[in-house]
């Protein structure tokens, strides 16, 4: 059985609806950044984003009965075996990004840290939409979906390349990657959890649930080895984080079943890119220069979804001759 076939107009509103939820990210990426570097503890800083996260979405739990009837659907199914467990554990591909944010964003710069990710990201999506999930019937690896990828990975290459010669720990660099590869799976299970819920908010609740835990338990283990800072930020927007987190968590649960998991991705990919830069002109990171590179690589990332969001053809056959084209 095929996918259903969104139409162009369709398609291109939850292209520009995971654009926007990817400049969120791009967002959350310098607040996390940033409170990690006035906290000096990365790890404090990525259960505050998760932690603040999950605060807000018990309370809206508690007060909006649609969210609680989605989170009580997704644990009755659990529970009968008719979901898997793990589509509920996508907050741990988002515990593992957030903490990347907040150990490295500040190290290399938004525009470096997004493109690390973006490789990550982009084979997984791949790899996902081939094989399918759930619900999520697999997409054909078409021309302009591989030609999309495949685009989007050699513009964040071409971008990232020149700022690589500065001397970068390779962990830095390895961690928002890892991250990354997660991130098409965290997608695909929360619009499953949004599937059986029919709300995204219970879904977003589950990343949060999940991913507040897993960071929680991750600080404890640190705060046991190095111990916790002594002072908070007073800079109240760096926590922030998790508010932004809840609404690009829950735009990619509502917009993954119309673009796939690839294309969402891409077009995230694109979001992320374009606001990087804008920070990285506007609030730069000091000792970070803007290259003409990120601007090229931002482009051909734009270039890429373009690419990889053209709308699957119809069948079209032919009955006079019994000729069909797939």
């Amino acid at each position: 059985m095929n996918n259903p076939i969104h139409s162009r107009g369709t398609v291109a509103l939850a292209v520009g609806g995971a654009i926007v939820c990817g400049a969120l990210v791009a967002l959350q990426s310098r607040i996390n950044g940033q409170l990690g570097l006035e906290l000096g503890d990365g790890y404090l800083a990525a259960f505050i984003s998760f932690g603040s996260g999950f605060l807000l979405m018990a309370i809206i739990a508690a007060v909006q009965p649609g969210t609680r009837r989605g989170i009580g659907s997704v644990i009755r199914s659990i529970r009968a075996g008719t979901t898997p467990w793990w589509y509920a554990a996508g907050g741990v591909a988002g515990a593992i990004f957030v903490l990347s944010q907040g150990l490295t964003a500040a190290l290399l710069g938004v525009a470096l840290f997004t493109v690390a990710t973006v490789t990550g990201q982009t084979v997984s999506g791949l790899i996902v939409d081939r094989r399918g999930l759930g619900t999520m019937r697999p997409h054909p690896l078409t021309a302009s979906r591989l030609i999309g990828a495949v685009l989007a990975v050699l513009a964040v290459a071409f971008s990232v390349a020149p700022q690589l010669k500065g001397g970068v720990a390779p962990w830095v660099l390895i961690l928002p990657l890892v991250a990354g590869l997660g991130l098409g799976v965290q997608q695909a299970v929360n619009g499953q959890i949004r599937e059986i819920a029919r709300s995204p908010l219970a879904a977003t609740f589950f990343n949060f649930a999940v991913g507040a835990t897993v960071l929680g338990v991750i600080l404890l283990v640190h705060a046991a080895v190095t111990g916790l800072p002594g002072h908070l930020s007073s800079t109240p927007y760096l926590y922030l984080g998790g508010a932004v987190g809840i609404i690009f968590v829950a735009g990619y649960a509502l917009v993954v079943r119309f673009t796939g998991v690839l294309v969402m991705g891409l077009a995230a990919i694109a979001g992320q890119l374009v606001a990087s830069l804008i920070f990285d002109i506007v609030l730069p990171v000091p000792g970070h220069v803007l290259a003409w590179t990120t601007v090229v690589g931002v482009v051909g990332t734009l270039l890429a979804v373009a690419v990889a969001a053209r709308p699957r053809r119809a069948p079209v056959s032919r009955g006079a001759t019994g000729v069909s084209r797939a």
